[in-house]
């Protein structure tokens, strides 16, 4: 019985890749407990399993004191003696349990606590081997599924295949084989700690290196590869011998290595591209099958690119919903930014547009005060254009100026571009004209008949309030007296604005003007003596 017994323990050992003494162990640990929760005791409780008899035996250990404080743990020297004369302060006595008594429960609790012990052995076992194993291929077979993920077999063990390192465009029965790489062990995995993929780029990397001897033996090395599983793979490869040409090594003789890899990844294309040291350069081998017109560095910290293409290779550039410059940035490590040479084209007119367009000052926004301006000019802005391109988050900002104030900032400048903006400015350049124009021909205007002084009044009004800094003539109109000399002021203005448009044509109203001051002139007899005056 003894013998049987332990061969029992050999077994599972050999089952579970664990040592015979972890087994025993295992055992010793469950009848202590089993013995605990039956005597119900906070003695300290020692096993020891017997190979030979196969009975495993329970003791309490007392340690031997002068003076006891806890009699679960010690005994006095004096009742030692009487139980083993030889012994001293210090020593232990052993005092045997029976375990013939535990009964079921006890047993139902051992086996509980040895289950444990061995699944922690084994998994220990499991992450100890696998650990360093990671990237390595394997071959395995599909089990069952849990949910959307796989259960393989490993032959020692099981591994799981989750969804998300699952080609897109596989589908896996029962009891297929797959070669799959070890991605990850998870020591505080619940089921698998093996975790397996099928997706990595290093899976594709494992198969050139079983395909092709020189990727093998390391005359060619596989220096990066980026991959999207179930659709397309890029590879870079270099030689370390200058006669070996790494391409053609890979893509073997019509094709035959590089097939054999296909049809093992169901149909994936694979770009093998040659490596180079300089960036440029691999970004335009790293973007095949487009042809590249030209690659330049625009930010080498951040590590960004501009790639130009025809405009017919843009399309190619891109790749299917951006595959292809997706599997190139990664490929190469930098950020890239296509453009067509038409588009580049554009990009370029567009800045020197801007470059020598005048800049229009802030002046001529309506609606912003000189202290917005003033703190807007501080920090940099200086004309409408670059206060156009600012967002709200950088103009709030600035010290100063609230949620509120950019808002009315907002609204001034849509008003300056809906009006034309040079419109604008024209407008507010024939301010002064009409300030200094008043009174210049105060003589002159004043000898118009009252009817027509009063018409031009009213087309004076209109262009005033377009301007919105020309004075109305609200406070000049009160009386009678001042009447007939703000509608003369008014008329002079216009035609002094009229008269600065020498290249467009003359506005209608300022020509009434002129006429009725001709007019005005010949007859002058018979203007009243008031007008005169």
């Amino acid at each position: 019985m003894a013998n049987l017994l332990y061969q029992q323990i050999e077994m599972l050992s050999r089952e579970k890749h664990i040592e015979p003494e972890v087994v025993v162990s295992a055992i010793e640990d469950a009848m202590v407990v089993a013995a605990r929760k039956y005597y119900k005791t906070e003695e300290d409780l020692r096993a020891k399993f017997n190979q030979e008899t196969g009975q495993v035996d329970v003791f309490s250990v007392h340690i031997v004191v002068e003076q006891v404080t806890d009699s679960n743990k010690e005994v006095s020297l004096t009742d030692a003696k009487k139980k083993n004369p030889e012994v001293e302060v210090g020593s232990e006595i052993i005092l045997a349990k029976p375990t013939d008594v535990l009964g079921r429960i006890a047993a139902q609790t051992a086996k509980q606590v040895i289950l444990q012990k061995v699944r922690e052995a084994e998994r220990d076992t499991i992450f100890n081997e696998y650990h360093t194993r990671v990237g390595e291929l394997v071959t395995v077979i599909v089990k069952r599924a849990e949910g959307p993920d796989l259960i393989v077999d490993m032959g020692r063990t099981e591994a799981r295949l989750p969804k998300r390192e699952q080609s897109k465009l596989e589908t896996y029965n029962i009891g297929e084989r797959l070669r799959v790489v070890i991605k990850m062990v998870d020591r505080a995995a619940k089921g698998p700690q093996v975790i397996v993929s099928r997706a990595d780029a290093s899976l594709v990397q494992r198969l050139f290196e079983m395909e092709v001897p020189e990727i093998y033996d390391g005359t060619v090395q596989i220096r990066f590869a980026a991959r999207e599983a179930g659709e397309r793979t890029k590879v870079a490869v270099a030689s370390r011998d200058k006669d070996v040409d790494p391409v053609g090594a890979c893509v073997g003789m019509k094709g035959m290595r590089v097939q054999s890899i296909i049809r093992e990844l169901r149909g994936e294309k694979i770009d093998i591209i040659p490596y180079s040291e300089e960036t440029v350069a691999f970004a335009q081998k790293a973007l095949s099958p487009a042809k590249v017109t030209r690659v330049q560095i625009t930010d080498p910290e951040a590590h960004k690119l501009e790639v130009i293409v025809e405009d017919s290779q843009l399309s190619l550039a891109i790749g299917k919903k951006g595959q292809n410059v997706r599997l190139a940035s990664k490929l190469i490590g930098w950020d890239i930014d296509i453009k067509s040479e038409e588009e580049k084209r554009r990009e370029i007119e567009d800045q020197m547009t801007r470059l020598t367009a005048p800049a229009t000052p802030l002046t001529s926004l309506a609606g912003v005060g000189a202290k917005t301006i003033e703190k807007m000019e501080a920090a940099g802005i200086n004309n409408v254009e670059a206060l156009a391109a600012m967002t709200p988050e950088q103009l709030m900002e600035i010290p100063g100026i609230g949620e509120k104030m950019v808002d009315k900032i907002y609204q001034a400048v849509n008003r300056f571009y809906e009006g034309g903006g040079e419109a604008a400015v024209a407008t507010e350049e024939s301010a002064p004209a009409v300030e200094g124009a008043e009174g210049s021909e105060a003589v002159a205007e004043g000898e118009q008949p009252q009817e027509q002084v009063a018409e031009n009044s009213e087309v004076s009004a209109e262009t005033e309030t377009s301007a919105e800094e020309a004075p109305t003539d609200a406070d000049v109109s009160a009386s009678p007296e001042n009447e007939t000399a703000g509608n003369v002021e008014e008329a002079s203005a216009i035609e002094s604005t009229g008269s600065t448009n020498t290249n467009s044509e003359k506005p209608k109203h300022a020509t009434a003007t002129e006429d009725a001051s001709e007019s005005a002139q010949g007859d002058d007899a018979e203007q009243p003596e008031e007008a005169k005056s």
